[in-house]
């Protein structure tokens, strides 16, 4: 049995998307919303299980990891999140690069020798690493016109992935790979398929307004923390706020709050775009963060420690 284990935003989705254009299979498919990291946890394998791990951290899901090969399964593991240390193990091969300019369809790419870079720069695009994306589009051809398509699709398809459940998204993230996995070619699903396409430009224009109007919660020249309300818009576009707040103010690092189940805050940090170190630091300081440097999370913050984070956030970035 193949299981493919996939985090639900644009990274992961297209990374599963060019390994099983490439390697068709009949899978069963193990995903979530984007800040279901643990996803391992999930997967009961069996000896002879083929396991395929995409954009979740190893560092997260060491445990699990240890017992899926335990019970005998073979494990391909691609990421560019923080790894911890890295299991030896002959049934485990991994391809992990922390880099912050990478991201894991990218390392896919490499390792399917650019057979669907399309979708690729889609991906990069949308995890806001636009110079990665144009180098990696280089030999592509593409007007500047297809550029922007991919990178707006990039956008929708990373957006749909936040949420505090999947209930909050437009499309379950399995569901939304089921189509765009039926194209070897990102404009062939934009052409194809517009009324998924329309509903998550839609979605993501109506959110990025009401999240632009929203004021600071707090502020000085190197870093702004923002809090959106309790609705699920808020929850839908606090990652892809972060990174729009990221493109307007390259200088300055970013925290988008909004509220999760839990009565606390979920927050959504992204480093400056000139200095992309340092929020998985930060984050994993908390008990429910982590990330990449250029971009992390929590995943709860209690009410009683935002002034803390605040203090922390604002020191980390201190010039």
């Amino acid at each position: 049995m193949q299981i493919d284990v996939f985090n639900g935003d644009a990274d992961g989705i297209c990374a599963l998307v060019q390994l099983r254009l490439a390697q068709p299979v009949d899978s069963v498919l193990i995903t979530g919303i984007k800040r279901d990291i643990e996803l391992l946890s999930q997967v009961q394998a069996s000896s002879g299980d083929k396991v395929a791990v995409l954009d979740i951290s190893l560092a997260s899901n060491h445990t699990h990891l240890l017992r899926v090969l335990d019970a005998g399964a073979e494990v391909f593991y691609v990421d560019h999140h923080a790894a911890g240390e890295i299991p030896q193990h002959p049934a485990l091969k991994t391809l992990i690069n922390t880099d912050a300019n990478i991201c894991t369809s990218l390392l896919v790419d490499q390792h399917l020798k650019g057979q669907f870079k399309a979708w690729a720069v889609t991906a990069a695009f949308g995890d806001n690493m636009d110079t990665s994306a144009m180098q990696a589009a280089a030999g592509l051809g593409l007007t500047q016109s297809q550029l922007e398509q991919l990178k707006n699709l990039g956008i929708c398809i990373n957006y749909n992935g936040y949420g505090a459940n999947v209930s909050d998204l437009h499309f379950p993230p399995a569901t939304l790979y089921r189509e765009l996995s039926r194209y070897a070619s990102p404009f062939d699903f934009m052409t194809d398929n517009a009324p998924t396409y329309q509903k998550l430009l839609a979605g993501y224009a109506d959110d990025m307004n009401q999240a632009l109007q929203t004021p600071t919660e707090y502020a000085n020249e190197n870093v702004a923390v923002y809090s959106l309300p309790d609705e699920a818009w808020s929850r839908r576009i606090s990652g892809v706020f972060g990174n729009e707040l990221a493109n307007q103010f390259p200088t300055r690092a970013h925290a988008v709050l909004s509220f999760n189940t839990q009565g606390g805050y979920l927050i959504s940090v992204r480093a400056p775009l000139t200095n992309k170190t340092g929020a998985d630091e930060l984050c994993s300081a908390f008990p429910t963060g982590g990330g990449r440097k250029g971009a992390a999370g929590i995943n709860h913050l209690p009410k009683e420690q935002l002034s803390e984070f605040i203090q922390r956030f604002a020191s980390k970035y201190a010039v």
